[in-house]
């Protein structure tokens, strides 16, 4: 049973991803990449991780991608033009070229993946005692306080750099 959920939400995952990129309309983009970290968040729950899945749902699905949805819509932008460059000079060679460069990618991550050791990830006390709520909060706010607030500052920087983006001029 396990297996097929796998399946289904790793197929969900893919499908989304994919159709964030190949969308030309960025509010149907937005609303697959919700739907891709949902199904993140099912895959996590299959890890038996359910804080990062809770996580994952609170602040990416809930808090940033509603930033990203505002400023999609306070941009008001209908469609994504086409960026003149050299792949869009090259027309469909570039396509090709593209493809060729995944597939070269693809084929050296299984290959560098498959030269790993057998057990390259260790599990000792630290790894185990994060997946405590209460650790894992004590460590982000004294280890990590100051990246923390860092990426506080980033998203509310964003933030009023889309509202000043989408301001009329008078």
């Amino acid at each position: 049973m396990e297996a097929i959920a796998f399946y289904i939400f790793a197929a969900i995952a893919v499908v989304a991803s994919v159709g964030v990129v190949g969308q030309r309309n960025p509010m149907y983009s937005v609303m697959l990449l919700i739907t891709s970290f949902g199904a993140l968040a099912g895959l996590y729950v299959l890890l038996d991780a359910p804080f990062t899945a809770v996580t994952q749902i609170i602040i990416y699905a809930g808090a940033i991608l509603v930033l990203f949805l505002f400023v999609v819509m306070l941009l008001n932008v209908p469609r994504e033009d086409p960026a003149p460059g050299l792949l869009a000079t090259m027309g469909p060679h570039g396509m090709k070229i593209g493809a060729v460069l995944s597939a070269l990618l693809g084929i050296e991550v299984v290959w560098a993946l498959s030269r790993l050791p057998q057990g390259w990830f260790p599990q000792d006390e630290a790894t185990l005692a994060v997946s405590s709520v209460a650790e894992i909060g004590r460590v982000l706010f004294t280890r990590h306080a100051f990246a923390f607030e860092a990426t506080s500052i980033l998203i509310l920087v964003a933030m009023v750099g889309a509202v000043i983006i989408a301001r009329k001029a008078r």
